[in-house]
Order: structure tokens, then C-alpha cells, then sequence
């Protein structure tokens, strides 16, 4: 493998791990799942995009995908949370 895969394969166990460890079982089960089932098939832009969405609050993160909450644009957190939401057949 070259150094970029190494690197990419780092990052997402890194973004997996993150997404299954946030703190309360409410928010590891939303996006650990998720991460579980779709980071390792995720292209660098996509990954990088779901690291920045895992930086967001929990509490932020949980109003939009549950409540279905708009999150503010200035986030860019739209598209993940429409595709959390579907992954979990949340809102159908």
C-alpha cells in the first residue's frame, strides 16, 4: 500500500472510533452504526466531511437527525444528516 492509502485506511478507523465513542449510547448507536456500515466505502472528500460533522456537538447533532432540526448552513452539515437519516429510516 502506498503512504495515501495508509493514511486514508488511518483516517477512517480514526472517524469510525469517534463515531462509536461520543459519549452517550444515544449518539454512538446514530453514527457509530453508520460509520460502521459506510466510512470504509467513503472517497477522501467524503471522509473529510464526515470528520468536520464529527466535531460538531452531540447536542446540535442529535436535534437534527431525531428532531429533524435544520442545521445551519454555515455547518455544511445538510447532506450527512439527510444521509443519517435515511440510513436509519428516521422521518419516513
Amino acid at each position: 500500500m502506498t503512504a495515501s492509502v495508509d493514511r486514508l485506511e488511518a483516517r477512517r478507523r480514526r472517524a469510525i472510533f469517534r463515531a462509536t465513542h461520543r459519549g452517550t449510547k444515544e449518539m454512538d448507536w446514530i453514527l457509530g452504526r453508520f460509520a460502521q456500515a459506510e466510512v470504509m466505502a467513503m472517497n477522501d472528500e467524503e471522509l473529510t466531511a464526515f470528520e468536520r460533522f464529527l466535531a460538531l456537538p452531540d447536542p446540535d447533532i442529535e436535534q437534527w437527525i431525531v428532531y429533524g432540526a435544520a442545521p445551519d448552513p454555515e455547518t455544511g452539515a445538510a447532506l450527512l444528516v439527510e444521509r443519517l437519516r435515511q440510513f436509519h429510516r428516521i422521518g419516513q
